[in-house]
């Protein structure tokens, strides 16, 4: 058999191996690039990374900017008032509700039936098929309305209005008829923890009015938001529009950011493998295109070309930074290449 045929034979395993290790570098210098930057993505749609407080944490300058994880029970610190009717709560948020007793129109197919009922909106009966009859008084005398707390606390945190509103929950807050105005206090009497206008609380009559309260309560909650001073405030750069994260209890970061959480590890540990892995591989296939033995820059060369191009990949139209500096390690393998080529034979 020629010397030639011979040589072929013996560098067909070294051909293999180079093949494997090259498609391995290759393999995982895209899957750590990927998951980066799919990472990267996602703290950009939900305003940046987190940092885990705890519960009832206190202000820390080195925090400032920066988005927070943080538990506990808030504190309110001065209550909303309902000045119309004098009510007040120790809670975030208090809520007027209005209605009144009068016709509503029910269809069902072609039929339709009257009944009275409370209604928290005007209901015009002009538009009624039978408002013979069924005729309603109008609009409301009183409007419903939303109050806020002017300062709420969380740990050594104040509250900014957005998270306020965004507090979870609702419950009944039964009035204090101790602080009805007067002349509300001769139109209203308390029926089932409500104010209402009837004669007979249990028996209203058209036009009644019912006025209610519900209070946001005071509970565990744990929040995601962005530190301003002594501050909690919405992140202004979330492209999501999820810019703050508010849960019932204590909820882990997990649980609120499952893909901000997932931050990959030993990305650099990564890198440098697949680097290693490719040179390897690249090393083997230059030696069987005729290199008596393995070149070290050279193979370094090589498994820095092939990994900063496929590298570069995942970045494209995400991070021009890091495209940027894959291609400019596929230059330096380029150059190691070229160096090597061009360098005396010893």
């Amino acid at each position: 058999m020629p010397a030639r045929r011979i040589a072929a034979l013996r560098g067909a395993p070294a051909v293999a191996a180079g093949l494997l290790l090259l498609v391995l570098g290759i393999a995982l210098a895209v899957w750590t690039e990927r998951s980066l930057a799919n990472y990267r993505a996602a703290l950009q749609q939900h305003g940046g990374a987190v940092t885990d407080l705890g519960a009832d944490a206190e202000p820390q300058p080195e925090l400032q900017g920066k988005l927070v994880r943080i538990s506990g029970t808030p504190r309110v610190v001065v209550p909303p008032l309902d000045a119309d009717f004098g009510q007040h709560a120790d809670t975030p948020l208090l809520a007027r509700h209005v209605e009144m007793f009068q016709w509503r129109e029910l269809r069902l197919g072609n039929s339709v039936t009257y009944e009275l009922d409370w209604a928290d909106k005007p209901q015009d009966s002009s538009r009624f098929a039978q408002p013979n009859g069924h005729a309603n008084p109008g609009p409301f005398a009183i409007a419903g309305k939303r109050f806020e707390a002017g300062q709420v606390q969380l740990g050594g945190y104040m509250l900014d209005a957005a998270l306020v509103r965004s507090l979870p929950g609702s419950e009944a807050v039964a009035p204090d008829m101790k602080a009805l105005p007067a002349n509300l206090a001769a139109s209203f009497s308390l029926h089932d923890k409500a104010l209402v206008t009837s004669a007979k609380p249990g028996s209203p009559r058209l036009g009644d009015l019912r006025v209610s309260w519900r209070a946001v309560p005071l509970q565990e909650v744990t929040m995601i938001a962005r530190v301003a001073g002594d501050r909690l405030v919405a992140a202004p750069n979330a492209a999501d529009g999820g810019d703050y994260g508010v849960n019932v209890g204590d909820s882990a970061l997990l649980d609120m950011r499952p893909d901000m959480a997932a931050q990959p590890g030993m990305a650099w540990l990564r890198r440098i493998l697949a680097v290693l892995l490719a040179a390897a591989g690249a090393g083997l296939l230059l030696q069987w295109r005729g290199t008596p033995r393995i070149d070290p820059t050279a193979a370094l060369g090589g498994g820095l070309l092939v990994v900063g191009v496929f590298a570069a990949l995942p970045w494209l139209g995400s991070s021009t930074l890091a495209a940027v500096l894959w291609l400019v390690a596929a230059l330096a393998g380029v150059g190691l290449l070229v160096w090597r080529r061009r360098a005396p034979v010893r």
